[in-house]
C-alpha cells in the first residue's frame, strides 16, 4: 500500500532524531531478526526438533517467466473457493488465526464510503483506501486476497480455524480500519496478520513486518499486545525471508525488515496479537515479477504460515 493513503501517516525512514530507546531497538533489532532465520534454519525450532542433521536450506527461488506484470500467472494457485474444515488433528488445533487481506477489490466503486472518517484512538482517519498497483495494473487488493486464500489453506492444515475479514464480493468495500480491528478482537484470535504490498519509489525494494507501537489513547490500548506482536512479527519477518528470499527492505527499518508504527487504525485498535507485513514493493520491477507470480506468492504464503505456526506452538 501507499504510504500516503489513509490509515498511514507519511513516514520519514532517514530522520536522525531518535531517543535513546530507539537507538537501542535500531541496535539489537538486526542482530535479533539474523539470529532467528540462523535458529530457524540450523535447529532448536519451537517444536524442538533437531535440525543439525541436515544443512540449512537455501531460499526458494519462485521460476518467474516472462509474462507482463499485469498478467499475474496463477502457477501453484490455491482456490479461492470457501475455507475447507480444520484439520482436527492438526498441531494449531483450537487456534484461531485471523488474516486481514488489505484493502478490497470493490474499493475502487465505493469511494464515498472508504472516504469517511473512523475513529482510531489517537485521531480519525478515513475508513480504507483502494490500496496500490504494480506499474502494469495488478492491483494490490487482488493480490492480497489472493495471498490470504493461500495462506488460509496452509493454517487450516495446520487444524487452525481462519477467519478473513473480507472474501470475494462480502463486504463489496471495506470493511474500514477500525471494523478489521473488531474482527480479530470478537474472534479472540490468537493472532491477527494483515495483509499489503507496499507502493513507493522504484528502487526502493524488499519486505518489512510492521509492529504496533505503545499507544494509549481514545479507545486504542496497546500495551498488552506489543510484546507479543513483536514476537509474532520477528517470526513472520525470519521465515518469510528463508522461503522466499526476498530481502529485507532497503528504505524502511534500517535493514532490520522491522518498523515499529503508532498512526495505523488497525494496529492501534487490536487487542490481540497482530501485525503487518509489506511483502514488497509494487512499484518495483523486480518486486513487481514476484509479486505476480503465483509459485512465489504461494513461497510468500508459506513464509508467513511458518512464523504464525512457530509463533502459536510457542505461545
Amino acid at each position: 500500500m501507499s504510504y500516503t493513503g489513509p490509515d498511514f501517516d507519511d513516514p520519514q525512514p532517514r530522520r536522525s532524531r531518535r531517543g535513546p530507546l530507539t537507538v537501542a531497538l535500531a541496535a539489537l533489532v538486526p542482530g535479533a531478526l539474523l539470529g532467528w532465520v540462523v535458529y530457524e534454519a540450523v535447529g532448536g525450532g519451537p517444536d524442538g526438533e533437531d535440525r543439525t542433521a541436515s544443512p540449512a536450506p537455501a531460499p526458494h527461488t519462485a521460476a518467474v517467466s516472462s509474462a507482463p506484470a499485469g498478467s499475474p500467472r496463477d502457477d501453484g494457485k490455491v482456490s479461492a473457493s470457501p475455507s475447507a474444515r480444520p484439520d482436527a488433528s492438526g498441531p494449531l488445533k483450537g487456534k484461531v488465526v485471523v488474516v486481514d487481506p488489505g484493502h478490497n477489490p470493490g474499493n475502487f466503486r465505493h469511494t464515498a464510503e472508504i472516504n469517511r472518517q473512523v475513529d482510531i484512538g489517537t485521531n480519525h482517519k478515513e475508513c480504507d483506501t483502494t490500496g496500490t498497483s504494480t506499474n502494469d495494473g495488478y492491483t494490490e487488493a487482488r493480490f492480497t486476497l489472493d495471498l490470504a486464500h493461500r495462506l488460509r489453506t496452509l493454517l487450516e492444515r495446520q487444524g487452525a480455524t481462519v477467519k478473513l475479514t473480507h472474501d470475494g464480493d462480502s463486504p463489496p468495500w471495506g470493511p474500514c480500519v477500525d471494523e478489521r480491528a473488531r474482527i480479530g478482537n470478537t474472534a479472540h484470535a490468537d493472532a491477527a496478520i494483515s495483509l499489503h504490498a507496499d507502493g513507493s519509489a522504484a528502487g526502493n525494494r524488499g519486505f518489512h513486518v510492521i509492529l504496533p507501537g505503545s499507544v494509549h489513547a481514545g479507545a486504542a490500548d496497546t500495551r498488552g499486545i506489543v510484546g507479543p506482536s513483536h514476537d509474532l512479527g520477528a517470526r513472520v519477518a525470519g521465515n518469510y525471508l528463508r522461503e522466499t528470499g526476498e530481502p529485507p527492505s532497503n528504505y524502511l527499518g534500517e535493514g532490520t525488515g522491522l518498523v515499529t508504527r503508532t498512526d495505523l487504525g488497525g494496529l492501534n485498535l487490536s487487542t490481540v496479537p497482530k501485525v503487518f507485513i509489506e511483502c514488497g514493493n509494487m512499484r518495483d520491477s523486480k518486486d513487481a515479477a514476484l509479486l505476480t507470480s503465483g509459485a512465489w506468492r504461494q513461497q510468500a504464503a508459506r513464509g508467513i504460515s511458518e512464523g504464525i505456526v512457530s509463533f502459536l506452538r510457542d505461545s
